[in-house]
């Protein structure tokens, strides 16, 4: 294992996630918050905020730098956010949509990332399989951001922890309470929870709970932390304690087929104005969006004086803003080449 400098942008911290498969370079992926330390985590949002609040502090931040965005699920905010925060740093980004690569179908895996290493700093990824991803981790010789994937979505966890530490003033011994599926959403915030010390309740029917692992991860991190990650069936159980309530859509992309069955099986968790006034005055509403309007949210939650969506939806911005600088942070401008077997 090569050693590698400390970033200029995290002093004292630790880089994180270091592929040692990686030959003459290294390289920070963000595929998994769990993959990150508790420092690094608290440091990551302490750039988002100071992204935000300076953001002509950082105009030439990524100049000469090149982002891909590969997209194989449609996107607004991922896209829009990741685009425009690229650019505004003085980079730019290349989008990639499904048909411009058929990644592992027109070509491998390891082909594309072994020839984008070639041409850009980073791949921003937004898929379907966790497993493509990290595949993709370990043949490319540049970072890899998770943009999305079926089983996570760390990205939008980090903007969600900026809102909720803006409106509450803190992160450590706060309730976020999620209503609806153990998906990709709920993973990365039960591990955004774990890292904080802030507690984590989803609510959600039997056979819809998050995927098993994940909770043990967080709960590992909980253990140092203080955070209690816990999964009920009834949201009317842990409402009262709730400092934020958050749902998203109960079926997700790929699901279609399975609308009816959800919309079933998901009766009694709509977070509607009758579910908010069972937790205190003061708790705030968030949505990750899309939202199925009058399915898993109404409008008068969504579009009410608690929600905080909107800002969740301008932090992703800052948020992403923040990613960028920590994987690229030292990055050599010249990288070494890369043989794999």
């Amino acid at each position: 294992m090569y050693r590698e400098r400390e970033s200029a942008i995290f002093p004292g911290v630790a880089p994180w996630h270091l592929k040692p498969a990686a030959v003459g370079t290294s390289k920070r992926d963000f595929l998994s918050l769990h993959d990150i330390t508790i420092s690094e985590m608290e440091a990551l949002l302490q750039l988002g905020a100071e992204v935000k609040a300076n953001p002509e502090m950082y105009v030439t931040a990524l100049r000469g730098k090149m982002a891909a965005l590969i997209f194989e699920k449609p996107s607004l905010r991922t896209r829009v956010t990741f685009e425009v925060g690229f650019e505004q740093m003085g980079g730019h980004a290349v989008y990639l949509a499904p048909g411009d690569i058929g990644l592992g179908k027109r070509e491998s895996v390891k082909d594309v990332g072994r020839n984008l290493s070639r041409w850009v700093n980073v791949l921003i990824v937004r898929t379907f399989s966790q497993k493509l991803l990290e595949e993709l981790a370990f043949a490319a010789n540049v970072p890899i951001i998770n943009a999305l994937t079926d089983l996570l979505h760390p990205c939008q966890a980090i903007a969600d922890l900026m809102t909720l530490q803006e409106a509450k003033g803190k992160l450590k011994g706060l309730h976020l309470v999620y209503v609806g599926d153990g998906n990709n959403v709920a993973h990365s915030l039960a591990h955004a929870a774990g890292k904080v010390g802030m507690h984590f309740t989803i609510a959600c029917p039997p056979g819809y709970a998050p995927n098993r692992d994940m909770l043990t991860e967080a709960r590992a991190d909980g253990a140092t932390t203080g955070a209690q990650i816990a999964v009920v069936h009834d949201p009317k159980e842990v409402l009262s304690t709730a400092d934020a309530v958050y749902t998203d859509v109960w079926t997700s992309m790929g699901q279609e087929k399975e609308t009816t069955e959800r919309q079933r099986a998901f009766e009694g968790f709509q977070v509607n104005q009758e579910l908010m006034k069972m937790a205190p005055p003061d708790a705030l509403f968030l949505h990750c969006l899309p939202a199925h309007r009058g399915e898993e949210v109404t409008d008068e939650v969504l579009d009410g004086a608690h929600s905080v969506a909107l800002e969740q939806a301008e932090n992703r911005l800052h948020a992403h803003k923040a990613i960028l600088l920590a994987v690229l942070a030292g990055q050599e401008t010249k990288r070494a080449r890369e043989v794999r077997p």
